[in-house]
Formats: structure tokens, sequence, C-alpha cells
């Protein structure tokens, strides 16, 4: 055994024990020996329970021992947890930051006495070593399209979304945009939150936020129908959102007449999909989020840095989900969850 001092400003000092001479990835350690990686969600959701079985199956896969952890209540929970993890001595964390711009100086902080790399949502200007997701902009694109399918003649469309601090939800929000305003692609673009957004074909209305608030979720569905008859396509952007606006909808008797395109995967939305009162849903692969990077820290624990592309970007790509393939991708997301 060696002994590795790991420095942890602000948080505590701690000394951690490590296994001499680690093991190539996908052979199997003593427990001993394995590696010590943490798998940091920002929040709670259907969408992170299956990336907890994709981290799960690689720590399995690629001789690891994985904590999963989802912070219940925002941008505190999630500091503690991560302030934790390093005072323990993790060797290798993935977080998805709820607030990258002000969480910087903590997530550098990490990158100074653990590997860092970020999955989901990214932290750019942040020292993680490699982001692990999609391009959050283009999928943003995808569900903009699905909207413009939804409503070849044009219409009025609400925006909801758990919040803004986060990057995917920025990223994808302005795709959706820049895709209905009809504009070149264009990740930097903002519009901020707010204001009406017009051209000749699209309005959208606004973008309504909850913060991860079940009921506030709800209650956005709710009030869009009340304080706008005419709208014509509800978009969400975080997996509880289009379950959340099918109830309003249902409740309100406009089920199937207000248009509906989503984000993710969660059952109520494949389901809707199914039985026609949603349009369709772009979905990531969260299963591959969890299992990827647990692959990932694991190499570059052994030292393999080759593992990391130039662009510091390894890329799962998005998908989009019509009536055409639910059931297949829903045969596909049961397999991966060992569901029959």
């Amino acid at each position: 055994m060696m002994y590795r001092w790991t420095r942890v400003t602000g948080i505590m000092a701690a000394m951690v024990v490590i296994g001499c001479g680690g093991s190539e990835p996908g052979t199997t350690n003593s427990d001993e020996q394995k590696p010590r990686v943490a798998y940091v969600t920002n929040g709670i959701a259907d969408f992170w329970s299956i990336a907890d079985a994709g981290a799960k199956k690689g720590a399995e896969e690629f001789g690891a021992d994985v904590q999963v952890l989802m912070p219940a209540n925002g941008i505190g929970d999630q500091k503690q947890q991560i302030e934790d993890l390093i005072s323990q001595g993790i060797d290798g964390l993935a977080v998805s930051p709820i607030d990258p711009v002000n969480q910087t100086e903590l997530l550098n902080e990490v990158a100074e006495n653990t590997i860092l790399i970020t999955h989901d949502s990214d932290a750019p200007e942040s020292n993680r070593q490699v982001y692990i997701g999609m391009d959050n902009y283009l999928a943003g694109r995808m569900c903009g399209e699905l909207v413009e399918e939804a409503l070849p003649e044009g219409g009025e469309v609400m925006i909801l979304v758990g919040r803004m601090e986060q990057d995917n939800a920025r990223r994808r929000r302005q795709g959706v945009i820049d895709q209905l305003m009809g504009r070149p692609v264009n990740a930097d673009n903002f519009d901020a939150p707010g204001e009406v957004i017009r051209n000749d074909k699209y309005v959208i209305l606004d973008t309504l936020t909850d913060q991860f608030d079940r009921a506030k979720a709800k209650a956005n569905a709710e009030d869009t129908l009340s304080r706008y008859p005419d709208v014509a396509c509800m978009v969400g952007l975080f997996t509880y959102n289009p379950p959340l606006c099918l109830e309003a909808l249902q409740q309100a008797g406009k089920l199937g007449q207000v248009k509906v395109v989503a984000f993710d995967e969660a059952e109520e939305t494949l389901q809707g999909i199914t039985d026609g009162s949603v349009y369709g849903t772009v979905v990531q692969n969260p299963f591959e989020y969890g299992r990827q990077s647990v692959r990932v820290l694991v190499e570059l624990i052994e030292g393999n840095n080759e593992i990391i592309p130039e662009n510091l970007f390894i890329d799962i790509p998005a998908r989009q989900i019509r009536q055409d393939n639910v059931a297949t991708y829903w045969s596909e997301l049961n397999e991966q969850l060992g569901r029959k």
C-alpha cells in the first residue's frame, strides 16, 4: 500500500489509503484495490434513477466502488455532498453542476484534490477534465423541430423548465428558441426569460421555472392554461415537466387540444406518445451517462489520459422519439433497467 496526502482547501485534510499497482479497466480488483468513485446528480428524478443503474453497471464492468448521490435540496445540498466526498478521499468524482458559474470555485478546489469530470450539465470554465453528455443546444434545436412538426401552421408556445442556472437548461432552451425563430446555429445566443419572442409564425410566450419543486411545476402548467387560452404547445424541458403538463391538461379538459413536446423519457411521457397526448420527446441516454462516467474515471485513475478527446467532450447523442419508434425505444430502456 502507499499513502497519498489529499489537500482539501477550506474543507479539511484527509489521509487517503490507495492501492498499489492498479489493474486494467474491465478486470475485477479486490475490494481494497477498487477505485472509489462518486456520481453526483443535480436533483432527484426518474432520469437519475436510470443514470444510477448505469453507474452501478459501470462499477461492475470496470471494477470500481461507486457512490451515487442525488441532492434533494438544490445547490447547498449538492455542495455539502461534494465536500463530504472530498473529505472521504474519493478517487474520482463525476458531477452535474446545478449552477456552474457560481460553483466554479468549488469545482476547481475539487479538481485540485481528486479527478473531476462533469456529466449531463457542464461547467466549461472549471478545471474539470472532460464533459460527458450531449450538446444541449443542438438537442434543444431537435426539440424545436418536434414543435415545428406538431404545429406546422405555427402558434403560441410556452417553455417550462426546472432552473435556468444549469448550463444544460440554458442551452436546450436556447436551442428551442433559435429553431422556432429560424435562426442560424449559434450556441452563444441568449434570449432573457420574461420576454415574448416572436416571428411571423411562432410566439414564445415565456419560460417558467420551478426550481425542481413539483408543486410549482404543476402550478406553472395550470397558470399557462388559464392565462393563455390560445396556447398551442407546452414544451417541458426537464423530465418531470411533461407529466405535470399532462396532469394539468387532463384536469382542464384540454388533453389532446394543446400539444405537448417533451425532453427525456419519463414513463408518463412515453405513454403519452403512445396514446397521442404527447407529440414527441428528445431523449438523452442517462444509463450511458452513468456507465461512461465510471469508465472514464477508472481510466483516469489508472493513468490513461488518452481517454480524453481534444475537445474535452465525450458525446452521447440525443434522439427524437415519436409514435413510430416509441415502442422500440421503451423496450431498449426496459432492457437497460433489467425490466421485463
